[in-house]
């Protein structure tokens, strides 16, 4: 099945090989807190420890390059909840493009300030990723700039499935991998790479219990809209397009099983990360470790949790820490 996804595992083989050397190859290291847990072994992907802290330089990276310098020369935009737009603005840079990246007024400011520092063009448009892709649209139709999405693009599910080459490459043995589930641009990759290689290992998305666009499309049958609300794991947020072309396929026929995570239990998997692993991560980055805390996961081991990010509002992760953080939804906020 692998052989006939929009995304292959030569594409992503090839993705590897572009990208060398222009993003770091993240540790992987084993969680003994986590593993006595889970009576198995747990091994975590410190992919937050990424030159941009995320997993979204793989993506934008390879998207960029992918792309002919007469392209690049137009001017580069997307939309983004934070963590692909400084990516993609981190990937321009270092080409000689301008980036413009467009952002809902939900994204955190420590986001949107670093973004700025990188030279992108910020725009700060509505309250939602979907109002956000509309100026992308605009831009597009209008100024000629060449969009590179934030997860629903062939170049972009092939960078960010260099991550799970990596993982295989380390723990050839894995038998279940966590992969924080969003537009599905990191889910879809890291399961064709997997399963590309090991068919038996499980892939299993995570992702925040409202506003998980992905599982209410994959419940639906087709692309879904649902509302954006905040929440800790703000870099879940958003929509899928309507138009979807590549992540819903994939995430469909790859993905073995999504779990859903209240604001509480994500807030608790941060903490572990800090006071446990030693890990700052931002909430969609916990959502794995979250997960296992909870008890919401029957796997077999050994047990790969991607930490994805760690771009989070220090003040904001404190109060987490201290357990002083309101938590959206479940406190009426």
């Amino acid at each position: 099945m692998v052989s006939t996804l929009l995304v292959s595992l030569e594409d992503i083989r090839a993705a590897a090989r572009r990208i060398a050397g222009r993003v770091l190859g993240t540790p992987m290291v084993q969680s003994f807190s986590l593993g006595e847990l889970a009576g198995v072994p747990v091994h975590l992907k410190l992919e937050h420890h990424q030159m941009t802290g995320s997993f979204k330089l793989r993506g934008a990276t390879n998207a960029v390059l992918s792309l002919s310098r007469a392209e690049r020369s137009r001017g580069i935009v997307a939309a983004s909840t934070g963590n692909h737009g400084r990516a993609l603005a981190y990937a321009a840079k270092a080409e000689g493009a301008v980036a413009t990246i467009c952002m809902s007024r939900l994204v955190p400011e420590n986001k949107v300030s670093e973004i700025r520092r990188l030279g992108a063009d910020v725009r700060i448009v509505g309250s939602s990723q979907d109002e956000a892709q509309q100026e992308v649209d605009r831009l597009v139709r209008e100024e000629g700039l060449v969009m590179v999405p934030p997860f629903d693009h062939p170049d972009v599910v092939a960078g960010q499935g260099t991550l799970g080459l990596e993982i295989i490459d380390i723990l050839a043995e894995a038998a279940t991998v966590l992969v924080p589930l969003s537009g599905g641009g990191l889910a879809a990759g890291v399961a064709a790479a997997v399963k590309g290689i090991s068919p038996t290992t499980k892939v299993i998305g995570l992702t925040m219990e409202k506003g998980a666009a992905m599982k209410a499309s994959l419940d639906a049958g087709r692309p879904v809209q649902v509302e954006e609300v905040a929440s800790l794991a703000d870099s879940l947020g958003g929509g899928i397009g309507l138009d979807n072309r590549v992540t819903f396929a994939m995430c469909r026929d790859l993905l073995d099983e999504i779990i859903l995570l209240t604001e509480a239990e994500i807030a608790a998997g941060m903490r572990h990360a800090y006071a446990c692993e030693r890990q700052v991560v931002e909430g969609a980055g916990a959502v794995g470790i979250a997960a296992l805390l909870a008890g919401k996961l029957v796997g077999n081991g050994p047990i790969v949790a991607i930490l994805s990010g760690q771009n989070v509002d220090m003040e904001q992760h404190l109060r987490v820490i201290n357990g002083t953080q309101p938590l959206y939804r479940e406190e009426g906020l």
